[in-house]
């Protein structure tokens, strides 16, 4: 929508130039300026002394409320104290952490369970674990995880964020929906930054996976992390600590670009849905529903595509030095235990581990941007 009014003093109209012709230009030109620049809202002033003592006063508005509620939500990195950001960042992060951390220990198990083992739920995973290690049990390899996660959350979001400024500048051109934009954006930057956590997350990932299942259906007992790394690199060397990179690969990137892609684009949609033609700020309490949305939305999309590969992934990593196999006989043997539902074993703990992450992940995320915004 545009308002605008004109206050003339003197008017003098040029050669070959109507009034309506110079406002129908200049309103030409302030729309290619916002769609180049993608403000929602600002004041032009124009003194067009050439023309006399005609002066223009614009209120320009977006006519997509959406977009209006969406911009006010958003806080973009260069914005952000990025020393307060990480300090907080960490503390946020590895509460989350303590919180969700037993559902991971319980899909891992399930993965990795063979024929004969007993405990095939999740509810038996769980009862099994507390009767025999009590509460300790569910954090089995938490010491090891929270230790990498700390360096892989910086590079994460730091690489997450500085893509998706580049990305977006590069879709600009493409002249696409808000929604696509925001899709394509969000995924690569997604995808992006997850290779690059990988290269530190990926050890981590096997020192812990493997203290989460020791003693479980015939796996190893460890006394610690160091431990399990010291053995690993004995049979295998530093690449034993990267086993299943690959797949890690494959299995994260991917799900992290459909995670971002899809948490993009839902949060868009929402705030469409919701726009209705009104205008203003939006409450927070509004703007934590929209990103609990969309991240519920996007954990949920995400786990259901890449749960196959990260079972794959998971057997693959948690296999003794003795018992290495491929992910050809991974599969098969899934298929030979279970049949296809086989590639799906720990959906359930996976899919609520992933929306629930996805969404605590999210609100404390852009919770922590709100925190750490500079003062304009």
């Amino acid at each position: 929508m545009f308002t605008f009014w004109v206050c003339e003093a003197k008017y003098k109209k040029p050669k070959n130039k109507t009034k309506t012709s110079v406002v129908v230009g200049l309103l030409n030109e302030v729309v290619e300026e916002i769609r180049r620049v993608g403000h929602c809202n600002f004041l032009l002033l124009l003194l067009l002394h050439k023309f006399g003592a005609f002066i223009f006063v614009l209120n320009i508005t977006m006519s997509s409320s959406s977009t209006n509620s969406f911009g006010q939500a958003e806080i973009n990195w260069d914005k952000l104290d990025k020393t307060k950001f990480y300090v907080v960042g960490a503390g946020l992060f590895t509460g989350i952490t303590v919180a969700l951390y037993p559902v991971s220990v319980v899909k891992t198990r399930l993965q990795v369970a063979s024929r004969d083992t007993v405990e095939r739920n999740a509810f038996s995973v769980v009862k099994g674990l507390l009767k025999t290690d009590g509460i300790p049990g569910l954090y089995k390899g938490f010491g090891t995880v929270i230790t990498g996660a700390v360096p892989a959350r910086i590079i994460f979001l730091t690489a997450l964020e500085t893509t998706k400024v580049a990305a977006f500048r590069m879709l600009e051109p493409f002249k696409l929906s808000e929604t696509s934009q925001a899709a394509l954006a969000n995924g690569v930057a997604g995808m992006t930054s997850s290779l690059f956590a990988q290269s530190v997350f990926v050890p981590i990932d096997v020192v812990s996976q493997k203290l989460m299942v020791q003693g479980y259906s015939g796996h190893t007992q460890y006394s610690g992390g160091l431990d399990v790394a010291r053995k690993v690199i004995k049979s295998d060397g530093i690449r034993g600590l990267y086993r299943g990179f690959g797949l890690s690969v494959m299995t994260y990137s991917p799900s992290s670009a459909v995670w971002w892609a899809s948490y993009g684009s839902s949060q868009r949609f929402i705030w469409r849905y919701l726009g209705n033609g009104k205008e203003g700020t939006p409450s927070v309490q509004n703007i934590m529903l929209v990103q609990a949305g969309g991240g519920i939305i996007a954990g949920a999309t995400a786990s259901c595509i890449t749960t196959p590969l990260d079972t794959i992934k998971t057997r693959l990593q948690v296999m003794g030095h003795e018992k290495r196999s491929s992910v050809k006989k991974v599969v098969k043997d899934l298929i030979n235990e279970d049949g296809w539902k086989g590639l799906y074993r720990g959906l359930g703990p996976r899919f609520f581990s992933m929306s629930a992450w996805g969404t605590s992940m999210i609100l404390a995320y852009e919770y922590l941007k709100r925190l750490c915004a500079k003062d304009e």
